[in-house]
């Protein structure tokens, strides 16, 4: 079967266009096109992946993704018209599993649709292991869960995604290219925040201190570690 997606887009003109674009492409594609209701016809048609314009008529984006996240397992890709980094972080934080500013490149949507996707149908980063251990903290891949302390942290999909990726490569300094390349099969373009801001999201969760933190660090100039040893 074609993958589902679900098209959230008060644009007609626009809605046509990339409706027609994936189709081609082997996306069986439905469209609706008000902030009211889009939270009901997700959980109602459970699509493989949803695309969600923020400016609705209605209900915004926003209000679309918070309302659904916990209920509602696929990915979720959030587009806007403002180019505000605040806009993106906001989706994120409420559970977006990737940003894209309008104005809509159709080859670039695709690319981010087809990494999405992947991530789900592959549920891994090329390592063999299943559960990770360090400490006092523990992830399982199989499961998706990670735990502090014996607490399971509440994660967004994209929040598990990076942090199961780094925990994998524990020790390691992963670039924002290796990050965006490994998690969206694209390179980093050296605007994207998104990253930068998943990580903020991450070490509050891990009781990293944001000023100094230890268990998820910076390597100015390289990317980000996650410490072996900082767990005890």
């Amino acid at each position: 079967m074609n993958p589902r997606l679900l098209l959230i887009e008060d644009d007609q003109r626009l809605a046509d266009l990339v409706g027609s674009y994936l189709r081609k492409n082997g996306y069986d594609i439905q469209h609706h096109a008000h902030g009211d209701g889009a939270a009901e016809r997700i959980i109602e048609t459970m699509p493989d992946l949803v695309i969600l314009d923020v400016m609705l008529p209605g209900k915004d984006g926003f209000e679309v993704c918070r309302a659904v996240r916990h209920r509602y397992p696929g990915r979720i890709l959030m587009m806007t018209a403002r180019d505000e980094e605040i806009d993106e972080i906001l989706g994120l934080e409420l559970g977006a599993d990737d940003y894209l500013a309008k104005p809509v490149e159709p080859r670039r949507l695709l690319a981010r649709i087809r990494a999405l996707l992947r991530r789900s149908d592959n549920g891994d980063d090329g390592s063999d292991q299943d559960r990770l251990g360090f400490g006092r903290f523990s992830i399982c891949q199989s499961t998706r869960e990670a735990v502090l302390d014996t607490q399971s942290l509440e994660l967004t999909t994209a929040e598990f995604d990076l942090l199961w990726l780094l925990a994998s490569h524990a020790g390691e300094i992963l670039s924002r290219d290796d990050i965006m390349n490994q998690l969206r099969g694209i390179g980093f373009d050296g605007l994207d925040r998104s990253i930068d801001a998943r990580i903020s999201r991450l070490r509050k969760k891990l009781d990293d201190n944001p000023e100094t933190p230890t268990r998820i660090k910076t390597v100015r100039g390289k990317g980000y570690l996650f410490s072996r040893s900082d767990w005890e």
